[in-house]
């Protein structure tokens, strides 16, 4: 539910401190911790990830987090902040130390194994999907930022609210065409959701759509998985490299128009 740092400028210095040595071409615990210690603010999510929680069991048995702060909005525009949680209804469950270096040299395709074969058995894994609210006037006096992406938000205070299921029922047909190719992307947002001032929220909504331009190509937002699932998208943004269908025609490309 937290992250390693708070602010997005420090996302690419972050990224480059957990891959390879640039002179040896080795992975380099100095590169970390040399990072993790110059930046206090990662402490709350290191003593996460080097605690007792635990090595997932496969996906199913694995809880998910928004982490960030966003912003819900309902028709008469009023508006609250909140965060999102998912809970695994399969319950944790986890590997021993010994088990994971097991799985890792011998079968590295477990966890998509399990989950795979749970949904062809019909065996569908579900997670109980909660929110947690905090009200504008909160957050305003709230003992610490509230938008910080290191810090979580004590559920004595903000109590999750249960508000629906999330279950998986199919597995792709293709694996390339309906997972390989996804964009996921927090700048996608269905309308009564928008985005709050966490700076890495902020970040994200422009860096993940650059990556996927990059990784996908400009017209990435016309791939069927990524695309409308019952409309047509008119816009004024035409042509690029494997541009899909009619290119939205003769209608014209431009605003205003007559």
């Amino acid at each position: 539910p937290i992250f390693f740092i708070r602010d997005a400028l420090l996302f690419p210095s972050f990224i480059h401190s957990q891959k390879r040595n640039p002179q040896t071409h080795l992975k380099d615990p100095d590169m970390v911790w040399d990072f993790w210690g110059l930046r206090p603010e990662s402490l709350h999510q290191v003593s996460f990830l080097f605690s007792d929680r635990g090595i997932p069991d496969g996906y199913r048995h694995m809880n998910g987090y928004g982490s960030h702060t966003f912003k819900l909005v309902n028709a008469q525009g009023q508006s609250v902040y909140c965060k999102f949680h998912y809970k695994t209804d399969q319950g944790i469950k986890n590997l021993t130390v010994e088990e994971a270096d097991r799985l890792a040299s011998t079968d590295p395709d477990y966890s998509i194994r399990d989950l795979h074969n749970a949904i062809s058995n019909g065996n569908f894994p579900s997670w109980t999907f909660y929110i947690q609210v905090m009200t504008f006037e909160q957050a305003e006096n709230w003992q610490w930022n509230p938008f910080d992406l290191t810090k979580v938000w004590p559920h004595k205070d903000f109590p999750l609210i249960p508000v629906g299921r999330l279950v998986l029922n199919r597995n792709p047909v293709n694996y390339f065409a309906e997972v390989e190719q996804l964009a996921f992307d927090p700048s996608n947002m269905p309308p009564g959701i928008e985005p709050s001032p966490d700076k890495m929220l902020q970040g994200r909504l422009f860096s993940y759509p650059d990556t996927h331009r990059h990784r996908l190509g400009a017209n990435y937002l016309q791939l069927p998985v990524n695309c409308p699932y019952r409309t047509r998208v008119a816009n004024y943004q035409r042509d690029g490299p494997m541009c899909m269908y009619d290119n939205q025609g003769g209608a014209p490309n431009y605003y205003p128009n007559s």
